[in-house]
């Protein structure tokens, strides 16, 4: 398939505006109360369930298992989750938020919430629902396509037209 680099320019200026307004939830940026996006999200998960294994949230974030530890350690050090080793598995090890980590969660909503009655009231009504579908629907699209478009071997560019042929 032959692709003219120039009609991707829009996409491309598109993603990078939606990366930019996504800061907030990239990890090492503080999101609310000082905890990043990926801990709240943490504390969400944990909070949804009464209890939820270490290894269920690993799959959770998509994420290795050492990661899921160490995104997990500074909640823990803050009280806000509490960590309990399995007794009839001594691997296993089951997360339960403190009653510290429930208002933590619940004060972190309210800010959420602001925060998207405020992006909301810019999108005009009758377009809300066709804006979520959009995000719902790029975001699997991007998921679907794979890990990236700059796996070696993938494309080649190809003379100085700037068209690329997908090899796969």
């Amino acid at each position: 398939m032959m692709l003219d680099i120039a009609n991707n320019k829009d996409m491309l200026l598109r993603i990078a505006g939606l990366s930019r307004a996504l800061r907030c939830c990239q990890q090492e940026a503080a999101f609310c109360e000082d905890l990043t996006f990926t801990q709240f999200f943490i504390l969400e998960a944990v909070g949804e369930r009464e209890k939820l294994r270490l290894s269920d949230l690993h799959e959770i974030l998509g994420v290795d298992k050492s990661t899921t530890t160490r995104l997990v350690n500074p909640l823990v050090d803050h009280g806000l989750v509490a960590r309990k080793k399995s007794k009839t598995d001594g691997r296993a090890v089951t997360l339960k938020l403190t009653g510290r980590g429930e208002i933590m969660r619940l004060k972190i909503w309210s800010c959420v919430t602001e925060y998207f009655n405020a992006i909301e009231a810019q999108i005009p009504e009758e377009k809300r629902a066709a804006v979520y579908d959009a995000i719902g629907l790029f975001s699997d699209a991007m998921m679907g396509a794979g890990p990236g478009c700059c796996t070696p071997g993938k494309a080649e560019i190809r003379n100085s037209s700037h068209e690329i042929r997908n090899k796969v």
